[in-house]
């Protein structure tokens, strides 16, 4: 009789959710920053914010295996 199998963390799939929630923040802030007049700001303001949305986001898609 096997153990009954759970569903796991797949590190990679949740280093590409964080890394592509962390660049898709990045770029939205670019792109804000540009039309505002600074794309340097706009890019520290979206990693800024994309940071701890990009760590909430792995969290909530994997909560259930905690």
């Amino acid at each position: 009789m096997e153990p009954e199998s759970r569903g796991g963390l797949q590190y990679a799939e949740a280093g590409g959710v964080l890394v592509g929630m962390l660049f898709a923040s990045v770029l939205a802030g670019f792109g804000v920053g540009w039309l505002a007049g600074s794309a340097g700001i706009g890019i520290l303001i979206g990693a800024v914010i994309g940071i701890p949305l990009s760590i909430y986001t792995v969290y909530r898609r994997y909560r259930d295996v905690f």
